[in-house]
């Protein structure tokens, strides 16, 4: 399954863009997340395996994008991504999930470390 470093997702040119799906709680999105992005609160039905609750609500999702799913720390993400992969859809996972990007906003020494690591596997 394949990821992208929040420093790559950021320095994207402009027209290349994807699709953020933030799957967080509504709470969570409204308190901090990616601009641009996009809600879709199914993170508590896919952490408790309920695969349904996001495909039942794929005709929120564009097809013709590019799709990079969000969550807390990127493992609920993956499987959001999963999914859409298996939709048909062209999608990735945010690594570190919003802890990843907050951490790459900040530049905290945590991030840098991560981030070579994400480079190195």
């Amino acid at each position: 399954m394949s990821k992208i470093r929040p420093d790559d997702l950021d320095t994207r040119p402009e027209g290349e863009q994807p699709f953020v799906l933030d799957i967080r709680p509504r709470e969570a999105y409204q308190a901090q997340h990616i601009d641009g992005s996009h809600n879709l609160p199914v993170y508590d039905d896919l952490r408790s395996g309920d695969e349904d609750a996001l495909r039942q609500r794929l005709d929120e999702v564009p097809r013709d994008q590019e799709i990079v799913t969000v969550c807390k720390m990127g493992v609920v993400a993956k499987r959001a991504t999963r999914i859409l992969v298996d939709e048909g859809y062209e999608a990735t996972t945010l690594a570190g999930g919003m802890s990843g990007w907050r951490g790459y906003q900040s530049g905290t020494l945590g991030y840098k470390i991560r981030s070579l690591l994400w480079r190195l596997y």
